[in-house]
C-alpha cells in the first residue's frame, strides 16, 4: 500500500483535509485487523466480563458496521440507540429460532430512526471499548471500522461487478449496485418515494415508447439496405449509414432507460447517498475509472452525484494518484 508523500495537493477547504484524515485512519486499519480480530476474538474466554463484553460488542461493530451508538444529533428526540446503548426490551434470547442455535434477537431504532433487526450482542457504553480501541491503533474507533468496512466492501463489489466492455449505463447499475452492499451492510434505509409507482409507470411507457420507435428505425435501415443493394446508389448508401447510425442511438437509449429502471426498483428502500458521503473513500472511485479507462470526465455520471466534485481535489492529487485499483485499501 503506497504511503502519502504530503498535502501540497489536499483541497485547501477544511472538510477536505478532514474527509482526507478520516479515510487514512481506515486505510491504516488494514495494516493491524487480522491482529484485531484475533484479540477481540481471544478475549471473548476472558475471565472479566466487561472484557467479554467488550470483545463482542466489537465484533459486532466489525462485522455489522453498527454504530457505537451514544452520540445524536443534536436536537433528535427520537429514542434511537446503537450497539452500546441498546435496552433489554429492544433484545429477545432465543435458545432456538428458524433453525439457528443461541439466537439473540434485536430490534430497535438506528440513526435517522431507521428501523434496524438482527442479531447481535450488545455493551451499554462505549467508553471502555473507545479506550481499548485507542490502545490497539491510535485514532481507532467503532466509525473507523465502519467507515474500513463500507470502503473494503465498496472496492470488493467493484471488481466483481464491473467490466471494462460495458456501457456508461451498465457501468452506473454496477457501482450503485456496489454502493447498495455498501448500504445494506449499513442499514442505510429509506422509506419508498411516495412518487415511485407513477415514476416507474411513467418511466415503463417511455421504454415502451422508444422500442416501438426502434422497431420502426429498424424496418427503416433493412428497406434502405436493401434499396441500396439493388441499386449500388452511393446517396443510397449514405442514407443507410444514417439509418444505421439512428438505429444505433436507439438502441442505446432503451439500455439506458432499461437500466435506469432496474437501478431505480433495485433502490427503491435504499438510501445510497449517506455511504457516499461518510464511509466511502472517494479515492476507490477515482481509481474505478482510471482502471476501467473512462476517465474523471465520467465521474458525475457513473456516480449520479456531485458529492465527488466537491471532494475531487484531494481523491484525484494525492501521491497515490489513484493508479492502482487494489491498492487503495488493499
Amino acid at each position: 500500500m503506497a504511503e502519502s508523500g504530503g498535502s501540497s495537493h489536499w483541497d485547501d477547504g477544511k472538510q477536505g483535509q478532514k474527509d482526507w484524515e478520516k479515510y487514512e485512519v481506515a486505510r491504516k486499519l488494514k495494516t493491524c485487523v487480522d491482529e484485531i480480530r484475533a484479540n477481540y476474538r481471544q478475549d471473548w474466554k476472558s475471565k472479566l466480563m466487561s472484557v467479554r463484553q467488550r470483545a463482542v460488542a466489537l465484533y459486532f461493530i466489525d462485522k455489522l458496521a453498527l454504530r457505537a451508538g451514544t452520540e445524536k444529533e443534536e436536537g433528535e428526540t427520537a429514542d434511537t440507540v446503537g450497539c452500546c446503548s441498546l435496552r433489554v426490551e429492544h433484545i429477545k434470547l432465543h435458545p432456538e429460532l428458524d433453525g439457528k442455535h443461541n439466537v439473540v434477537e434485536f430490534d430497535f431504532l438506528g440513526k435517522d430512526s431507521i428501523r434496524y433487526y438482527n442479531q447481535v450482542p450488545v455493551k451499554k457504553t462505549t467508553t471502555l471499548l473507545n479506550k481499548h480501541l485507542q490502545s490497539l491503533m491510535p485514532g481507532l474507533s467503532a466509525k473507523v471500522f465502519r467507515t474500513y468496512n463500507a470502503s473494503i466492501t465498496l472496492q470488493e463489489q467493484l471488481q466483481a461487478l464491473t467490466d471494462k466492455s460495458s456501457s456508461i449505463p451498465e457501468k452506473i447499475l454496477a457501482y450503485n449496485r456496489a454502493n447498495r452492499a455498501v448500504a445494506i451492510l449499513c442499514n442505510h434505509q429509506r422509506a419508498p418515494p411516495k412518487t415511485f409507482e407513477q415514476s416507474m409507470t411513467n418511466l415503463n411507457t417511455k421504454i415502451a415508447s422508444r422500442k416501438e420507435q426502434c422497431a420502426i428505425t429498424k424496418k427503416e435501415l433493412r428497406e434502405a439496405k436493401k434499396e441500396a443493394e439493388a441499386t449500388k446508389d452511393k446517396k443510397l448508401q449514405m442514407i443507410v449509414e444514417k439509418k444505421r447510425k439512428a438505429y444505433k442511438r436507439c438502441k442505446e437509449g432503451v439500455m439506458k432507460l432499461m437500466v435506469q429502471a432496474t437501478d431505480r426498483q433495485e433502490n427503491k428502500q435504499i438510501a445510497l447517498g449517506t455511504s457516499k458521503l461518510n464511509y466511502l473513500d472517494p479515492r476507490i472511485s477515482v481509481a474505478c475509472l482510471l482502471f476501467h479507462d473512462n476517465g474523471l470526465a465520467a465521474l458525475e455520471k457513473l456516480t449520479l452525484q456531485s458529492y465527488m466534485y466537491d471532494q475531487l481535489d484531494w481523491p484525484t492529487h494525492s501521491s497515490y494518484e489513484c493508479q492502482a485499483f487494489r491498492s487503495l485499501v488493499a
